[in-house]
């Protein structure tokens, strides 16, 4: 069946995504140079849209990167780009690029970033593997050290998560756990990670190199009004291997279930109860809350 083709919102203006197109000389393309967020659409509503936004000026902020829009801009265009495309579930990528410039590295040279806004839908795992849950492998790919690249900077530039995806893909897995400098647990290349053990959960700190997530930080509210008791502390790949459960949290990913580490079960080898829960309650928060979108 024929669908409609994508309304795109480029630099002001919606256009169909066949005139959505930048110039080979934006730095964005060339070096990889700007900034995105990921944000999710759940029953006609933009999940945690102004925490995202949020994000998405700091990350600019952090790497001299003047977005051309203001904030409530930003939120308008977002949610035009949403309506317009007629999307009540779905996935937006806002992408802000550092615009045209010459050949060089030289940021200053170009004169205007550029944004784009894509509403449509995305799949990062098979529907299946939420109810079975994901197979992990540790990556010889290590997560860059917080002072080369700041993790709380959603990049462009996501080579060092790409090359970590394919050792998951070569491995015949769909997820790995990448690990700092040091050793230690960082994330997944595209995930949160926590465990659970004794009844108590568990997640890599910030400074460990994860990516503080919307979707983690949502998840972390979701079990404190559950009970929970959550510690933020160093984990090492041995945490993982003894856990009771573990699972996944990210926008694209939401929360999935992960039963197997490097060939080893976690626990009894399939999603926990309290997984399974965790991700009912984490559905039953996104599809009653956000920003609602206005449809014409």
């Amino acid at each position: 069946m024929a669908t409609d083709p994508l309304i795109i919102y480029l630099d002001g203006k919606l256009v169909p995504e066949s005139e959505a197109k930048i110039s080979v000389f934006d730095h964005g393309l060339l070096y990889g140079d700007g900034c995105f967020e990921g944000i999710r659409i759940y029953n006609g509503r933009v999940f945690r849209l102004t925490e995202h936004l949020k994000r998405l000026y700091e990350s600019a902020r952090s790497i001299c990167l003047t977005i051309p829009i203001d904030f409530a801009e930003m939120e308008k265009a977002t949610l035009d780009t949403v309506a317009a495309n007629h999307l009540r579930d779905g996935y937006i990528r806002l992408v802000v690029t550092r615009g045209v410039g010459s050949l060089g590295l030289n940021p200053y040279q170009c004169p205007k970033a550029s944004v784009i806004i894509i509403a449509s839908g995305i799949t990062l795992y098979p529907k299946e593997k939420y109810e079975t849950g994901l197979n992990l492998i540790t990556c010889a790919t290590r997560r860059p050290a917080s002072a080369a690249l700041s993790p709380q900077v959603k990049s462009l530039n996501y080579l060092n998560n790409i090359m970590a995806k394919i050792e998951c893909i070569q491995a015949g897995c769909e997820e790995g756990i990448m690990l700092n400098e040091q050793g230690y647990v960082a994330e997944c290349t595209g995930d949160n990670v926590f465990i659970l053990k004794n009844g108590q959960i568990y997640t890599p700190t910030i400074a460990s190199g994860a990516l503080n997530g919307i979707t983690r930080m949502a998840v972390i509210e979701v079990m404190q009004e559950m009970g929970l008791a959550i510690h933020e502390v160093t984990m090492t790949r041995h945490d993982i291997y003894t856990a009771d459960e573990c699972f996944l949290t990210g926008t694209a990913a939401e929360v999935i279930p992960a039963v197997q580490y490097d060939r080893r079960p976690i626990g009894d080898g399939k999603p926990g109860r309290l997984t399974t829960q965790i991700i009912a309650n984490f559905k039953a928060l996104a599809n009653s809350t956000g920003t609602p979108v206005v449809y014409s």
